[in-house]
C-alpha cells in the first residue's frame, strides 16, 4: 500500500505531523527525515528544485521513516510522468480548480487503460526494472493528493473529491487568504471559517484534508478545525528561526540584557 495512505488510516486524536522541504538540499532532507516528522512535502513549486535534485532528495529520505510527498510546480503531465519516474509515489498537486483539472491530474498518474502515463520499464520508480510487475501494480501505488487555493476551488470540493484517484485535498492558506482578500492574513476569520467549512465537507465526502502552518500556535489553530494531516513551517523557516534566535541571544549576552524573542521569519 502506498505509505502516505497508510499514514492516513485513522489513528484517533495522534494526527500525522508534517513540514515542508524547501532547501533543495539532500543533507538538510535528510537530517529533518531522522527528526521526528511522519511526512514531508519536497517542494518544485516554490524552491530551486529540478528533477535531478529530486532523485537526489528521493535517495536522501529513503534511509529515514519520514515519508516523502512530492509537489509538482503544475498540474503538468510531463512533469507528473517525470516525477514518478524518479520514484515518486505520493504527488500534490497544486491549484486544482475544478473536477477536470482533478482528472487531468490523477490521468497523469495512471498507465493507460486508467490513465496516459507514458510507460517507462528502466526506471527509478520501477527499481530500475526489478520491482515485480511494476507496469501493472504501479496505479494501485500511487497517492493523489489535490490543492485548493481559492474561494472557487472550494465551491467545487464535492466535484473535485467525486473525481476517482482523488485520495486527499489539502488547503494552501497563504493563497486562499489572498484570493479573499486577506493577504498575509492566514488567520483571519472569514478565512478560518471557509476552512472550517470546507474540512466538514471533505469529512462528509470521506476524504482526508490536510494543511500547513507557520508556527506551532497556528497549527493548533488548524488542528481544532478538524484537519486530518498537518505540516509546520519548512526546514529553511526552521532553520532561520533557530539562526535568529542563537544570534539575538548572543547579542543579548553581550549587551548584558535578557535576549528578546525575534518574532518568526516571513514566510513558511
Amino acid at each position: 500500500m502506498n505509505p502516505f495512505k497508510t499514514l492516513l488510516q485513522p489513528r484517533g486524536p495522534d494526527k500525522p505531523i508534517g513540514t515542508w522541504i524547501m532547501s533543495a538540499s539532500p543533507i538538510v532532507a535528510e537530517a529533518i527525515g531522522l527528526s521526528g516528522f511522519d511526512w514531508a512535502v519536497v517542494d518544485m513549486e516554490h524552491s530551486p528544485l529540478d528533477l535531478g535534485d529530486v532523485v537526489h532528495l528521493l535517495q536522501a529520505l529513503a534511509g529515514t521513516p519520514m515519508v516523502p510527498v512530492l509537489r509538482v510546480p503544475w498540474n503538468d503531465t510531463v512533469t507528473i510522468k517525470r516525477v514518478l519516474d524518479a520514484g515518486a509515489t505520493t504527488l500534490l498537486v497544486p491549484f486544482v480548480q475544478d473536477a477536470d483539472e482533478a482528472r487531468r491530474a490523477v490521468a497523469a498518474t495512471r498507465y493507460p487503460p486508467q490513465g496516459i502515463r507514458g510507460m517507462a520499464g528502466m526506471s527509478r520508480g520501477s527499481r530500475f526494472g526489478t520491482a515485480p510487475n511494476y507496469l501493472t501494480t504501479a496505479n494501485e501505488g500511487q497517492c493523489v493528493i489535490v490543492q485548493l487555493e481559492t474561494p472557487q476551488a472550494v465551491a467545487q470540493l464535492e466535484a473535485i473529491g467525486a473525481v476517482e484517484g482523488v485520495d486527499a485535498f489539502f488547503l494552501g492558506p497563504a493563497d486562499l487568504s489572498a484570493s479573499m482578500g486577506h493577504v498575509g492574513q492566514l488567520t483571519h476569520p472569514a478565512v478560518m471559517a471557509l476552512m472550517a467549512d470546507a474540512v466538514q465537507r471533505c469529512h462528509a465526502l470521506g476524504k482526508p484534508v490536510g494543511i500547513v502552518g507557520g508556527t506551532p500556535e497556528v497549527v493548533a489553530q488548524y488542528r481544532a478545525l478538524g484537519f486530518d494531516f498537518l505540516a509546520i513551517a519548512s526546514d529553511l523557516g526552521l532553520l532561520m528561526r533557530g539562526a535568529q534566535a542563537a544570534a539575538a541571544a548572543l547579542r543579548a549576552q553581550g549587551q548584558g540584557a535578557p535576549a528578546a524573542t525575534p518574532g518568526p521569519a516571513s514566510g513558511y
